[in-house]
C-alpha cells in the first residue's frame, strides 16, 4: 500500500493559487483564477498515464460508481473491460468546496493539466491520529504540457509510438521493480523463445524499488541485463506506482499498462500470478496451462512457474527437470540486501557482472554509505550531550564526515522564525530530514538532535534519508522528572507556571517511539556509557570498523565482528 502518511502531509502538497498576470506562455488565462494543487509521485503517475494514452480508454479520475464496478466486475459502468481503480485523494481542505476546475501541478509548481471535477466524495477510511480527512475528486484530466520530472526521461515513449513498431509482433513484456536476475532472465529467454516473440521490458520507476531504493538504479540495472536477452528487447521505464488493494491489483494495472505499449502477453512471477488467481476467486476467467485470464486485462499473464538453480549444470530451469535435493532456490530481497550491506560480492550464479555491478553501484556496504542517526526525546534528555559526544569521536576516528544538526543550533539558523505550532514543529523536522538526507546522499553522517516530539514528522524524515542511505533512530527515553531537575534554563518551571505553552512533557505529549533502532536511558548510564553504546551499534550493524569503536578510551566491551542487521529491534540498555 502506498505510504499514506507522507502521501497526505507532503509540504509540496499544499494548495496554491496561481498568481493574476502569471499564467504561463501558451496556457489559458483563466488559469490564474483556479486552485492548485502539487501531486505526490504515485498521483504524478497516475496523471502521466492517463495524458499519454497507457491508460486508455480512461480520460481521467473515476467517480465512486466507475471505481466500484470496476472493483466488483472487472468492467467500467458502460461496461468498458477495465482492471483497478484510478482515484485521486486530496486532504478536505486543500480544494475549495466549489472548484470546478483544478490546476494540476508537479512539485516544482509547473502546471501539467486541469482537471474538471465532476464529483467530489469524502473518503471514508478510518484516518490516523492527526491525519486530514480525505476527499476523492474525479473528472476528465486536459494536458497542458508533456511532464518533465522522472529518472530517464529519454527513454520515456509515448505508447502509440511503440505500438507503431511493434505492431504485428508478438509481443512479451516483464513489468518490475526489481532487478533482474539469472532466474528471470532464463524465465524471459524461455518464454520468448516458446511464443517466437520480441520482449519488452517496463521498469516501474514510481516509488521505492526492491533492493536498489532508487528507480533510476533499477532502470539502471534492467539496462545492464539487457545485454544478456535478445537482441531487439525494449527498455521502457513506465511510472506506475504500487496499487493500494495490494499485489493482484498492480498484476492488473502491469496488464493493462503492457497492452498499451502493444505487449500481447505478460510475464509475471508464479507467487504474483497466484496472488491474482486468489484475488479472483469466483471471477469470470482463470488459468489454463500456466496462462491466467484477468477480468478487464486484454492480455494473458503467463506464469514463469517455479525455476531453481542446478549447480551440476550450472543452470536456472523449471524445478521439476532438477533432480530432487541438489536445486538451489535464489537469494530473497532480505538476504541480497545483507549481502550488499556487508560488501560480499553477488555469486555468479544468481546475477551476471554486469547486474551485480550496479547492485553495487546502488546499494554500497554500509561502511561506505550516508546515514542519518537521529536522536529524539525530551528536552533535557541528554541528547545533545550524546550527540556531540557521538560527533566528536567518529571526528577524532576520521573514516567519516560527520554533520551535527543539533536542535538549538537547527533552531537559530535553518528554521529561524518558526513558531512552536505543531505544524511549524513537523516543518522543522522535515528541514532537519532534508539537509541529513543531502548529507547521507555525499555518503557522510548526519546526527541530528531535536526533540522530534510527533510520530509522523520522524517518519516523514525517515523517508526523505532512506531513499538515497541508512536512518537510525535513536530514543533518549529519560523520564520528565529527571529531564525536569537538569534543566538550567528554568523551561519546564516556565511552561508549569503557564508562562510557556505547548511545552513538550508539560503541556504538549511527546508520542514515545515504536520503531526506535537503541533506546538509552541517561538516568541510569553515563555520557560515555551512552556514546558507547551508539557506537557499538554502529559497529554490529556495519557503518563503522571494529577498530573506530574505542576513540579517545571510550569503552564498547563485548563488540562482535560486523554484522548484519535486518530490520529495527529495539535494544534497551
Amino acid at each position: 500500500m502506498r505510504d499514506k502518511k507522507t502521501r497526505r502531509t507532503s509540504e509540496a502538497q499544499l494548495t496554491t493559487q496561481i498568481p493574476a498576470g502569471s499564467a504561463p506562455l501558451g496556457l489559458p488565462a483563466e488559469l490564474a483564477g483556479w486552485p492548485a494543487y502539487a501531486l505526490d509521485e504515485a498521483q504524478l503517475g497516475d496523471l502521466e498515464l492517463l495524458t499519454s494514452g497507457a491508460f486508455a480508454p480512461l480520460r481521467g479520475f473515476m467517480g465512486a460508481a466507475d471505481a466500484a464496478s470496476v472493483a466488483e466486475r472487472g468492467l467500467l459502468i458502460d461496461g468498458t473491460p477495465w482492471p483497478v481503480p484510478v482515484t485521486f485523494e486530496v486532504p478536505a481542505d486543500a480544494i475549495p468546496a466549489d472548484a470546478r476546475q483544478v490546476v494540476l501541478q508537479d512539485p516544482e509548481g509547473s502546471p501539467l493539466a486541469v482537471l474538471s471535477v465532476t464529483e467530489r466524495r469524502p473518503v471514508f477510511e478510518l484516518a490516523d491520529l492527526g491525519e486530514p480527512t480525505l476527499v476523492r475528486l474525479a473528472g476528465p484530466v486536459t494536458a497542458l504540457r508533456e511532464p518533465e520530472h522522472g529518472p530517464f526521461r529519454q527513454l520515456r515513449r509515448r505508447p502509440e509510438e511503440v505500438r507503431g513498431e511493434l505492431s504485428g509482433e508478438t509481443v512479451l513484456a516483464y513489468a518490475t521493480w526489481r532487478p533482474l536476475n539469472k532466474r528471470q532472465l532464463g524465465q524471459l529467454r524461455h518464454y520468448a523463445g516458446q511464443l517466437n516473440a520480441r520482449l519488452l521490458l517496463l521498469p516501474l520507476v514510481v516509488g521505492r524499488a526492491d533492493v536498489v531504493v532508487r528507480p533510476e538504479a533499477l532502470v539502471r540495472a534492467v539496462l545492464a541485463a539487457r545485454q544478456h536477452l535478445p537482441a531487439g528487447t525494449l527498455v521502457i521505464p513506465v511510472p506506475l506506482a504500487r496499487r493500494p488493494a495490494g499485489h493482484g491489483a498492480d498484476l492488473r494495472a502491469q496488464a493493462i499498462v503492457a497492452a498499451a505499449y502493444g505487449a500481447t502477453h505478460l510475464l509475471a512471477d508464479a507467487s504474483e500470478v497466484a496472488v491474482a488467481v486468489a484475488d479472483q476467486a469466483g471471477s469470470p476467467g482463470g488459468t489454463k496451462n500456466g496462462t491466467l485470464a484477468l477480468p478487464g486485462v486484454p492480455i494473458p499473464v503467463i506464469s514463469a512457474g517455479e525455476w531453481a538453480y542446478d549447480p551440476r549444470s550450472e543452470v536456472w530451469r523449471p524445478l521439476a527437470l532438477i533432480e530432487p535435493g541438489a536445486e538451489q532456490g535464489e537469494l530473497s530481497d532480505s538476504e541480497l540486501g545483507a549481502l550488499l550491506d556487508s560488501g560480499a560480492e553477488v555469486p555468479g550464479w544468481f546475477a551476471p557482472p554486469s547486474v551485480a555491478r550496479e547492485l553495487r553501484r546502488a546499494r554500497p556496504p554500509r561502511a561506505e554509505r550516508g546515514l542519518a542517526i537521529f536522536f529524539t526525546g525530551l528536552s533535557g534528555s541528554g541528547k545533545s550531550t550524546i550527540a556531540r559526544g557521538l560527533a566528536e569521536a567518529l571526528t577524532e576516528n576520521g573514516d567519516r564526515t560527520v554533520s551535527l544538526l543539533d536542535g538549538d543550533r537547527v533552531r537559530q539558523l535553518l528554521s529561524a522564525g518558526l513558531t512552536f505550532s505543531r505544524a511549524d514543529r513537523d516543518l522543522n523536522i522535515a528541514r532537519i530530514g532534508y539537509v541529513a538526507a543531502e548529507v547521507a546522499r555525499h555518503g557522510g553522517i548526519a546526527i541530528c538532535a531535536p526533540i522530534a516530539p510527533y510520530a509522523q514528522a520522524r517518519s516523514v524524515a525517515r523517508k526523505l534519508v532512506t531513499e538515497v542511505g541508512d536512518f537510525l533512530l535513536i530514543y533518549v527515553s529519560t523520564p520528565v522528572e529527571v529531564c525536569e531537575s537538569r534543566d538550567r534554563k528554568g523551561l519546564y518551571a516556565k511552561a508549569r507556571a503557564g508562562l510557556i505553552g505547548g511545552f513538550t512533557g508539560v503541556s504538549d505529549p511527546y508520542e514515545e517511539p515504536r520503531d526506535a533502532d537503541l533506546v538509552l536511558d541517561t538516568s541510569a548510564m553515563t555520557r560515555d556509557e551512552a556514546v558507547g553504546a551508539v557506537l557499538k551499534l554502529l559497529v554490529t550493524g556495519g557503518w563503522l570498523p571494529g577498530a573506530a569503536a574505542e576513540p579517545n578510551g571510550i569503552p564498547v566491551p563485548g563488540t562482535p565482528a560486523p554484522a548484519i542487521r535486518l530490520g529495527p529491534t529495539i535494544r534497551r540498555l
